[in-house]
């Protein structure tokens, strides 16, 4: 038995976050995840989505967008899956959200028990019943058309439920960044290695660093990828952005893996997909040949060839006869 924990004082001080995985269109369309934010000392959802499965990208989209509305938290309450935090405590290393949160300095706290968290799980049984009949209602049959209408229902949803607060203060922490910084910080972060020809493979892509870049970094060093959730990747070296090409050499590895969703179903919706390997192979080829055909056009030959600095062509000298790209210069 758990008896009710005591409200926080002020608006901010700790917001409530969890997905709620259920039939929300009855039928009309596939079952989906609801993410919601409810902070505790009110009542008031903060924000609430739809998505497909339950996994960081979902909970990052949340996340910007209180902070863009209502400013950081200082506090987040979750329960202890891989999402939040690591079961290793010996991993130094954070989680994707974890990172997050410490960029925005929110102090992430996980419950022990799903009673702990009490507020957002009445908040979905409320929403289970409510929420559907609203969207029945509406004649709303998809995620998308959904999440386009969620604000005007969580404006009547407040207006009903939530209570003041017993003080006046408010603890959001004003966003001063910019706009793409925060839209960078809830993105997912990855870090890879050059190759000697300055490029690197991510999730079946070969990213291929521009040349004459004056930040570039040397062959061999690791470069940060931000991985947006709508596909878009960027690279960057020591936090200055860097412009690069990419070639999609390995399509069927850039498809969602749901890695970290909840549900063991989501998982494994990639793996049932029917793959065509012979369309795969041909776009593999030409994607390959694309690279190969950019790496010759900024003098790059040979594997060994130094990476990212404009290749430079021998001036003519006597003896040697024209000139030819650095990297199949011979040796006199």
């Amino acid at each position: 038995m758990h008896s009710p924990r005591e409200r926080r004082a002020c608006v901010g001080e700790l917001v409530q976050i969890d997905g709620s995985h259920h039939d929300w269109f009855e039928g009309r369309a596939d079952k989906c995840c609801l993410i919601a934010f409810i902070d505790d000392a009110t009542g008031q959802v903060l924000g609430a989505k739809f998505s497909p499965q339950e996994t960081t990208e979902a909970y990052f989209a949340v996340l910007h967008e209180v902070v863009q509305r209502h400013g950081a938290p200082l506090a987040l309450y979750s329960d202890r899956h891989g999402i939040f935090t690591k079961s290793d405590p010996e991993d130094p290393k954070p989680t994707q959200f974890e990172r997050a949160l410490l960029q925005l300095h929110i102090e992430p706290i996980c419950a022990h028990t799903p009673q702990a968290k009490g507020r957002v799980e009445r908040l979905f049984q409320t929403l289970q019943d409510r929420l559907c009949k609203a969207l029945r209602l509406q004649g709303i049959a998809g995620i998308e058309q959904a999440n386009e209408w969620l604000g005007t229902y969580l404006q009547q949803h407040n207006r009903r439920f939530a209570v003041a607060p017993r003080e006046a203060a408010d603890l959001h922490q004003p966003w001063r960044g910019t706009s793409q910084a925060l839209r960078e910080i809830c993105a997912l972060h990855h870090q890879r290695q050059l190759s000697a020809q300055g490029a690197c493979r991510f999730e079946g892509k070969v990213l291929q660093i521009e040349p004459a870049q004056p930040h570039a970094p040397a062959a061999r060093a690791m470069v940060d990828i931000v991985q947006h959730a709508d596909g878009e990747l960027g690279l960057s070296y020591r936090g200055r952005r860097l412009r690069h090409r990419q070639f999609a050499c390995h399509e069927h590895l850039s498809r969602g893996k749901g890695a970290d969703a909840k549900t063991l179903d989501d998982k494994l919706k990639p793996l049932r997909r029917a793959a065509d390997p012979e369309r795969e192979r041909l776009a593999r080829l030409k994607s390959e040949l694309a690279f190969q055909d950019s790496q010759r056009a900024h003098g790059v030959y040979r594997p060994d060839t130094p990476p990212i600095v404009a290749a430079r062509v021998a001036a003519g000298r006597s003896g040697l006869g024209p000139a030819q790209p650095a990297a199949t210069q011979k040796r006199p």
